[in-house]
């Protein structure tokens, strides 16, 4: 097996492990009877589902300059700009109906106007502008981003951002300086030996600067706040580093994860409608009052369902994305 495949390996792994925590954490964000260390805070605190996000913002970055950059040699700058124009329009689209059927379904804890995938398509477009920066300027040009979204956070905009799901349109702006920072990251990661050797400690690195920013600068993701960006893309890239490590102490990485990596989009509106089908029923005992064995139940078929269409589709060698 060679060297490439492996990493991309281990990203497909880390990806699908994202979205596998995703799907559960969606899932139970509604019962009651799960504990609020296991939901996310209400506006300031970190809990364990707060890093799922930057997890799977992490891992698209991990992959977005090598995307751009063999694109860019193939088809020319011109077209590569329009792919990725496209692909991140599309990928707000996408959000911006998935937003709306969540709300008519009921599978929104809370219903809103603006999703993950919205906050992912807008971050992309605003990282496509610093894509070709050498990997030091992207690190700068993104801690500056950071810098100026949380200076106006605190000064204008903190009730705007803050009564949206996950920073609304102008949260998306600190979601791109994650996404930029994150493409930085993994041009590090694919630069072997000399660049991969300071991945973990640079994650180590931002985990500390958002640990000594949480005093002054609350860690909150409702906020998009500049201690919960470093914060979690350093716990993101630490976690990532672990599947690395594994696959290179194992010779390969999970084979179920790698199949929910694959095809993480379709995934990721798939349980979406799943979710949709589990909380429309209008039985309070079915979900929001469900008794512990209900909810995991219900958790476990919805992730054995998923992980089989994953495989099938694996099986198939079949591969969607934008």
């Amino acid at each position: 097996m060679t060297g490439p495949r492996q990493r991309l390996e281990s990203i497909d792994a880390f990806r699908g492990f994202s979205i596998v925590l995703m799907t559960l954490a969606d899932y139970i964000a509604g019962p009651a009877v799960v504990p609020a260390w296991l939901k996310h805070p209400s506006e300031v605190g970190f809990t364990v589902i707060d890093i799922i996000a930057p997890m799977f913002i992490t891992a698209i970055g991990l992959t977005f300059g090598l995307s751009f950059r063999g694109r860019l040699a193939r088809d020319g700058l011109r077209k590569t700009v329009e792919h990725f124009l496209s692909r991140n329009l599309a990928l707000i689209g996408l959000g911006a109906l998935f937003t709306t059927l969540g709300n008519i379904s009921g599978a929104e804890v809370d219903p809103s106007n603006w999703g993950l995938l919205q906050a992912i398509g807008v971050a992309g477009l605003i990282t496509l502008v610093f894509i070709r920066m050498p990997v030091r300027l992207r690190w700068l040009a993104g801690l500056l981003l950071l810098a100026v979204y949380q200076v106006l956070l605190s000064g204008f905009w903190l009730f705007s951002v803050a009564s949206s799901t996950h920073g609304g349109l102008i949260g998306a702006l600190s979601w791109g300086a994650m996404l930029i920072m994150a493409t930085a990251l993994g041009d590090m990661f694919h630069d072997a030996p000399r660049g991969r050797r300071w991945f973990p400690w640079i994650g180590i690195a931002m985990l500390g600067l958002g640990l000594l920013l949480a005093p002054g600068v609350p860690i909150s993701k409702h906020r998009v706040s500049a201690s919960y960006v470093l914060l979690s893309l350093g716990i993101s890239a630490i976690i990532f580093w672990c599947f690395h490590l594994a696959e290179q102490r194992f010779g390969h990485a999970s084979a179920l994860l790698v199949t929910w990596g694959r095809n993480s989009l379709i995934l990721y509106l798939l349980h979406g409608a799943l979710l949709g089908i589990v909380v429309m029923p209008p039985v309070p005992w079915w979900y929001k009052q469900a008794p512990v064995w209900l909810v995991v139940l219900q958790a476990l078929s919805m992730v054995s369902v998923m992980s089989w269409i994953a495989w099938t589709l694996d099986r198939k060698h079949f591969q969607f994305s934008l």
